[in-house]
């Protein structure tokens, strides 16, 4: 075999030949080192490919043997340490000796079971590590340790699998989830983990966890989520070799868990450059990842080689570990035919991600000016004798339910109503999911919308409201468009989904011709603060996996996109790139509006099991078949529970019949996947005391390993199939919500999405009504209620329009009642479901379009002084605050450890978290 000799251009490349604990790996007797450098003995070289301390990866391996396991323990604690340094290192040496199991399940009938465990902790490695299988036994015994590396400001749970070794598929048995934060520091416990209590089934395993003193890792958080350290590897390739038949060859680099993962070089020879382009691998550093270099060749060659792909083409592999390369200084491999040079660099400190639980620098610039704007307003509305200080003017908002093209109207006819009223300039903020991001996105195309009169504008959607959509949206001229459009996308790099072509259709529908309008153009609307801020909602969850079960919430603002129960924010023209650990690795050009509408309104996302929920609000049946059974089986003898802590829990997977029922009732074949900018980042230890608890509602939410940060891909789909309501932006305290008038759109019951929303914040702690109306207890539906307003200080005033048709039956205009001729212009039915306003009808007649018009603008004039009432209510209770805390500041609600102005913070500066410096 060829080695590759590294040599370094620096005389200080002594000091990183002596080998550090983390990078020890066992080197079995028929190994071949690929790189060696000169001082270097065979075992100093090589090195892990990760944070995992010497075991054994394979997927049958053997244990370690004593003598090696006292040598390396030799290095973990070094005497010239000091111990009260150990003691304030965030890294630790986890020690976990697999024993033995006993009374295993028996999967089949023809044999015993062949039981291994695996062994994963991703905050430590991405490798799954396992036992060797036992053959037939029920009772096998292991005896085998294992070491991780962790970093104990994160939260690390150790999955713990027992499987049986089948010769087609082998069958998970049970599953441990154990927080390793229970294990003392210097300490060691055995424990018996009850895997089946009826079977006496029982997994015994010792822990042990000590601290190993390491220069500081530079982390940043905001107590919910992690940023850890990323190193950038910078190869060139040097080829010496001007052989024509070399030339036709190509190099291919691999580090494993890096952003780039794999790249390709080709081994040119017609290069004027002795060292051309580049080629970058991002990583974690606490990965300590390989570099793996395969050279592959036309023919074979005698020498050692190994095949990667058919064919006659072969390959050299070679291995560097990346933490043998001295940082900031260049190393240079040599090869026959061939120099490479390496150096590892450090990333920008500065995220892409912020990372902060506040509002963003240009939310908080437009409520300046905006307050301005609504103080006059109040001040003409409610007809004040004195202009109302900055701290004495009320947060007012619009929130709007799904509905389709009803919403789309009706949502038209309010705005229309509350401008003719002067109430529209005391609006701060408006929220919208499904149809009503149609409305929104239309409007705000105009930088001045909201200071024009809306008449002309309702009369240019009336007529894409009536017009045939069939005939428009499917002419073959626009089929050739959404094709074109469709390619164009792909070439830019988004990856292709049926909501794109869903976003193509909505335009059709609602506009004359190509629509270039992005989300960051909004802007324009809010720099002088003219108009409300529009939040557009979406929802995350997981394929395979009910929105019952699992659901986060997004938002989207001409500023950012992010989740606010993480902390998480992007601009919104980075919306749709890839991100890697907090920063932006590929940009993609921003996606136009249409296609983010096919992503809020997308009516295919639905699986059979959100289907059966929203028809019959029973998940009984379904969860039988479609969910993992999880036991907790803590010890609270053992380990007291600390409020940072979770419960050790047995999850005991469906069989073989249920993962096929789950594939059919869970699949989402139209959802929409974006590359997930929270990609790499981990949870933090203290992430439930953070202000992600205010938003923890699913299961998986104990479940850190498989939160939202380790997926690729995010899957959004339309809000309305989980939550009726746009209600959750408006609900962080930091954008402080005094009032909200609340748009409802919704089919079916129409008190439901309230009570909803009233159910769910009581739940999540937050503030917001509870004495709701119920159609339920009162079948009789008013245009209007207020709630909320003889309740605490801290709760929303709730201004509640129902869709409905009551007084509007009589009266077409407040106080002015209908003749006998026009009594059929008041009569809309607007609560059946199969009627001309059901969701699936995308265009409307003249008279219908008109008459929910017209009862849309009436149910709003004909209950201006409820609203008035309401809009006095919250200028007074912000009057008597301001009274009662004269001399007292505002608390600061924008993070939980004071974020700076980006809305981030380093470790070193959270007095929760230690001193990382």
């Amino acid at each position: 075999m060829e080695h590759l000799v590294c040599m370094t251009t620096s005389p200080h490349f002594e000091e990183y030949r002596e080998p550090r604990v983390e990078a020890l790996a066992t080197v079995e007797p028929d190994t071949q080192v690929p790189f060696a450098a000169p001082a270097f003995n065979a075992e100093a070289t090589t090195m892990a490919s990760n944070s995992v301390l010497p075991q054994h990866s394979s997927s049958k391996p053997s244990p370690l043997g004593k003598e090696e396991r006292k040598w390396m323990m030799h290095y973990i604690a070094p005497s010239n340490v000091d111990a009260k340094q150990e003691e304030m290192s965030p890294y630790s040496l986890l020690t976990v000796r697999i024993i033995k199991l006993t009374n295993a399940h028996q999967a089949d009938f023809l044999s015993q079971p062949d039981c291994y465990v695996s062994l994963w902790l991703p905050t430590a490695s991405d490798e799954k590590f396992h036992t060797k299988p036992i053959k037939n036994c029920r009772n096998p015994v292991w005896n085998e340790t294992f070491y991780f590396r962790i970093q104990r400001q994160v939260k690390n749970i150790l999955e713990i699998t027992v499987s049986d070794d089948d010769a087609i598929h082998d069958d998970d048995e049970a599953i441990v989830l154990f927080d390793v934060a229970k294990i003392p520091l210097g300490g060691s416990v055995f424990m018996t983990f009850p895997l089946n209590p009826q079977r006496r089934e029982e997994l015994e395993v010792e822990f042990a966890l000590e601290s190993i003193h390491d220069p500081p890792e530079a982390i940043i958080t905001n107590g919910a989520i992690v940023c850890r350290e990323v190193a950038c590897l910078e190869v060139h390739l040097d080829c010496r070799m001007k052989n024509k038949h070399f030339s036709g060859n190509e190099l291919t680099f691999t580090v494993r868990g890096s952003f780039e993962e794999t790249q390709r070089v080709s081994v040119s020879c017609d290069s004027c450059s002795p060292l051309p382009d580049p080629t970058f691998f991002h990583y974690a550093k606490y990965k300590q990842p390989s570099l793996e270099v395969a050279l592959t060749k036309k023919r074979s060659l005698s020498t050692f080689c190994a095949c990667v792909s058919c064919g006659s083409r072969r390959s050299i592999p070679l291995t560097l570990p990346l933490k043998s390369l001295p940082s900031e200084q260049e190393v240079v491999g040599e090869h026959r035919k061939f120099d490479l040079h390496f150096k590892v660099k450090k990333c920008q400190e500065d995220l892409d991600v912020r990372l902060g639980f506040g509002l963003c620098a240009q939310e908080q610039d437009f409520i300046r000016k905006r307050k301005k704007v609504v103080a006059a307003a109040l001040k003409d509305v409610l007809q004040l004798k004195e202009d109302l200080q900055d701290d004495e003017v009320p947060v007012v908002a619009i929130m709007t339910t799904g509905g389709g093209t009803r919403a789309l109207t009706a949502m038209y006819a309010h705005l229309l109503s509350v401008q003719e009223l002067n109430i529209l300039d005391c609006v701060s903020y408006i929220t919208g999911l499904s149809g009503t991001t149609w409305t929104m996105s239309n409007l705000y195309e105009d930088p001045d919308w909201s200071q024009k009169d809306l008449k002309g504008t309702l009369n240019d959607v009336r007529k894409h409201v009536l017009k045939n959509k069939f005939l428009a949206c499917f002419a073959p001229d626009r089929l050739k468009y959404y094709l074109k459009e469709l390619c164009q996308r792909g070439k830019e790099g988004h990856r292709i989904c049926f909501t794109d072509l869903w976003g193509l259709i909505i335009e059709t529908m609602l506009h004359e011709k190509e629509d270039f309008h992005k989300l960051t153009d909004q802007q324009q609307a809010l720099n002088q603060g003219q108009n409300p801020l529009p939040i557009y909602l979406s929802l995350n969850v997981k394929d395979k996996i009910s929105d019952q079960d699992f659901r986060e919430w997004v938002e989207f603002t001409p500023y950012e996109v992010g989740f606010p129960k993480y902390g998480a924010f992007i601009r919104a023209e980075d919306f749709g790139s890839e991100f890697f650990m907090g920063r932006l690795m590929k940009k993609m050009p921003e996606s136009r509006i249409c296609f983010l509408e096919g992503i809020w309104s997308s009516v295919f996302s639905l699986n059979l099991m959100d289907a059966w929920y929203i028809s019959v609000h029973s998940e009984d049946f379904w969860h039988k078949w479609t969910r993992d059974k999880i036991t907790d089986i803590d010890d609270e003898t053992l380990f007291p529970r600390r409020p940072n802590e979770l419960d050790t829990r047995v999850v005991r997977p469906t069989d073989s019949f249920s993962d096929v029922f789950r594939d059919v009732v869970m699949l989402r074949p139209a959802a929409s996947e974006i590359p997930n900018f929270l990609k790499g980042l981990q949870m933090n230890n203290n992430y439930l005391e953070s202000e992600f608890s205010k938003w923890k509602d699913c299961e998986l939410d104990s479940q850190p390993n498989h939160l939202t940060a380790a997926t690729d891909y995010l899957i959004l789909i339309d809000t309305a199939f989980a939550f009726a309501t746009s209600y959750p932006p408006l609900m962080r305290p930091e954008r402080k919500v005094d009032v909200i008038l609340h748009f409802n759109y919704s089919s079916g019951s129409q008190t439901g999405p309230l009570k909803e929303a009233s159910e769910y914040f009581a739940k999540q702690g937050i503030p917001f009504p509870t004495k709701v109306p119920d159609d339920q207890e009162t079948p009789h539906v008013k245009e209007c209620y207020i709630v909320g307003d003889k309740e605490s200080p801290e709760t929303p005033i709730v201004i509640f329009f129902p869709l409905v048709n009551d007084t509007f039956r009589e009266y077409k205009a407040p106080g002015v009642k209908r003749s006998p001729s026009e009594m059929a212009e008041g009569d809309v039915d607007v609560s059946d479901s199969c009627g001309p306003y059901y969701i699936n009808n995308l265009s409307y007649s003249e008279e219908n379009f008109d008459k929910l018009v017209n009862l849309s603008y009436y149910n709003i004039q004909n209950n201006k002084d409820l609203i008035l009432q309401a809009l006095r209510t919250a200028v007074e209770r912000k009057k008597q605050h301001k009274e009662e805390q004269p001399l007292q500041k505002t608390p600061d609600r924008d993070g939980v450890y004071g974020p700076d102005k980006e809305g981030t913070q380093h470790l070193a500066d959270c007095p929760a978290l230690g001193n990382m410096k």
